[in-house]
């Protein structure tokens, strides 16, 4: 097949490289976009979609639980597991499809094939019809991740799993261990233990979701055990004997080292970013520990050759590659847009209760060198987040006592993910707590929370 030339050529069709490649094609550039495997990558049809519907199923199948503390009757209910797996895949087919028709529709040639980048401006694709090559000034390379497997941890998709063996589950755990509690380990560990498992997390660090403010990680974990959720922190598993059915995990703490028998695991101990077999370091990409070494605009250090999303580093999240495969596409059509900062994109964890937050913790904050303000409001003093039934829950925020500055805001509850987003524009606009006091919050919303915490940080909340 003869060479096919392009303005940009696109390695990877996750939520990066497919909006790199759309953007690019808006602003008049001739794009290819090659995809080994699905359109929409990890995200789409192994991570942040599938999983929302997974977890749809179990928030629906809690509330029925709760049918009569709203004068409901819903008796001797049960739910499919084939059926939550099959609705799950269904909506991850559905938006592969959609990709589709939107490449279509802005003429992005879309290429199915392993792609290796032979020379500087020169991609050659491995496809079921042979070799192609394409030719381009400037490459994007959107490759992503995987899970990452520890030593005598390895996934065997038997007893025990990954995400991907975790979402279309043989069966039903009965007695399930979680090994890692961040966002992936603790949607896993929400969604299995609604439906019946006996789960523990076991989390090396001090506290669950490491990352997350330590009033939240407070509140979250108080809410989990609850849930009868066996949290084990500061421990590690330091091996896994595997038999007919059954794994003995080997767990080690301060106290010691202990057993404990479970029928499946899932291993959720981060991602290694996929830089092998591309040819990036033949051609002079620095890779530092599975991810590429980019400055501010994506850019690798060698001319015309971009990294975006979670090959590129953290935070390793699908709207993060999104905004940068928007920059680079914009930077190379000879438009000036704004880096990212990291530090202004939220984090969304969808267990129950949600988790979000964006900027800076209070920790965080205090070891930059601030002196804080600090506002927070429980769910329980909202009107309509009683209503709902939904009382358990924390909205704080953080102000630089100097200046003003929202420096960081962290939530804990129900709907908090689709809450954050107004202190991410806060974020964005460099927000004052002025700026958030005299916005007048619709009510009866959840969002008058958001309001109370910044009103609280300053010794004016009204309904605590």
């Amino acid at each position: 097949m003869a060479d096919q030339t392009f303005d940009i050529v696109v390695i990877g069709a996750g939520p990066g490289g497919y909006v790199a490649a759309i953007r690019a094609a808006q602003l008049g550039l001739s794009v290819a976009c090659v995809e080994r495997e699905n359109l929409g990558g990890i995200c789409l049809n192994w991570g942040c979609i599938p999983t929302k519907a997974l977890l749809r199923s179990a928030e629906v199948y809690h509330n029925m639980e709760r049918a009569k503390e709203f004068g409901l009757s819903a008796d001797k209910f049960s739910f499919d597991l084939d059926a939550i797996v099959k609705r799950s895949r269904g909506v991850a087919n559905q938006m592969n499809g959609g990709i589709k028709t939107l490449f279509k529709k802005n003429k992005v040639t879309s290429i199915m094939g392993e792609a290796k980048i032979a020379a500087k401006g020169k991609v050659v694709v491995k496809t079921e019809k042979g070799e192609e090559t394409l030719l381009a000034k400037n490459i994007i390379v959107a490759t992503g991740a995987r899970a990452r497997e520890l030593p005598g941890l390895e996934a065997d998709g038997d007893l025990v799993w990954t995400y991907r063996h975790a979402l279309v589950p043989k069966r039903m755990p009965k007695k399930l261990l979680v090994i890692g509690s961040g966002a992936i380990g603790i949607e896993f560990a929400s969604f299995f233990n609604t439906f019946g498992a006996d789960t523990t997390v076991v989390e090396v660090m001090d506290r669950v979701l490491p990352v997350e403010d330590k009033d939240i990680s407070a509140f979250a974990k108080k809410q989990f055990v609850k849930q009868g959720i066996t949290i084990l922190e500061k421990t590690t598993v330091k091996k896994l004997d595997r038999s007919a059915g059954k794994v003995v995990a080997h767990f080690e703490d301060a106290k010691g080292t202990t057993t404990q028998e479970f029928d499946t695991v899932i291993s959720a101990v981060g991602i290694v970013g996929n830089v092998e077999g591309i040819g990036l370091e033949e051609l002079g990409v620095k890779i530092d520990r599975t991810h590429v070494v980019t400055d501010e605009y994506c850019r690798t250090g060698v001319e015309g050759v971009f990294a975006i999303g979670d090959i590129a580093g953290a935070p390793w999240l699908a709207h993060k590659a999104s905004h940068e495969g928007v920059m680079v596409a914009e930077l190379i059509a000879g438009q000036k847009p704004h880096p990212i900062k990291p530090n202004s994109i939220a984090g969304c964890t969808y267990c129950h209760p949600q988790v979000a937050s964006v900027g800076l913790t209070e920790e965080k904050a205090k070891e930059a060198g601030y002196s804080v303000k600090v506002g927070k409001f429980p769910f329980i003093g909202n009107g309509k987040a009683v209503a709902m039934g939904e009382a358990e829950g924390l909205v704080k925020t953080i102000f630089d006592e100097k200046t003003g500055e929202l420096l960081g805001a962290h939530m804990v509850g129900a709907e908090v993910t689709e809450m954050i987003q107004g202190f991410v524009i806060g974020r964005t606009l460099e927000t004052t707590e002025e700026d958030l006091m005299h916005t007048v919050f619709p009510h009866p919303t959840m969002s008058e929370m958001m309001h109370e915490s910044v009103l609280a940080a300053y010794g004016r909340a009204l309904h605590i």
